[in-house]
């Protein structure tokens, strides 16, 4: 196990790729699974989420790196906690779920504000958490794990291989829309 006292730029360099390759992952996965593409285009859905052509959509997952980011510098303050513990990735996964998802300050979808004060029906609020809630364990177990094991050497290779596919693809995916392919 690494040291309990990581340096800033190990958590915020892993916090970004992790985030934003099981982003990535997660999105796609809900995108097939849940059929996004047919359930945004639903009229109760529609003015609240763009369609998932929509070149902000598709641009998505260049954007994560700068949430991976903000996340990093909510982490790091609780760095004693989350990398010296034993069950730390389970503190930080509540921390997201409790803070990030299920009591935000504002309506999302899935968290209480959004049942309360949106007009979203409640089978597509969940449908999101469904998602979103996963997505931060792994960025919970996937964080914490790397930081705690830094001579895991396959596992930075895997995860910058994965990180500079998810921003090949993105970018791949944007240049074939805006010609037409």
């Amino acid at each position: 196990m690494a040291s309990p006292e990581p340096s800033f730029s190990q958590v915020t360099i892993k916090t970004i790729v992790v985030h934003t390759v099981t982003y990535f992952a997660m999105g796609v996965f809900a995108l097939l699974v849940f059929d996004y593409a047919a359930l945004y285009a639903q009229p109760d859905m529609a003015g609240l989420m763009r369609q998932t052509s929509d070149p902000l959509v598709m641009a998505g997952p260049l954007f994560q790196p700068f949430r991976g980011l903000v996340f990093a510098l909510a982490i790091y303050p609780l760095r004693q906690v989350v990398f010296s513990r034993k069950q730390g990735w389970l503190v930080l996964w509540w921390t997201l779920v409790a803070l990030g998802i299920v009591s935000t300050f504002g309506p999302a979808p899935g968290s209480i504000e959004g049942v309360i004060y949106t007009v979203v029906p409640l089978r597509h609020q969940f449908i999101g958490l469904l998602e979103v809630v996963p997505q931060a364990l792994l960025l919970a177990l996937g964080v914490v794990y790397w930081v705690n094991h830094p001579e895991k050497r396959w596992l930075t290779w895997l995860m910058t291989t994965a990180f500079a596919a998810v921003i090949l693809l993105s970018i791949a995916g944007l240049l074939a829309r805006s010609r037409g392919l």
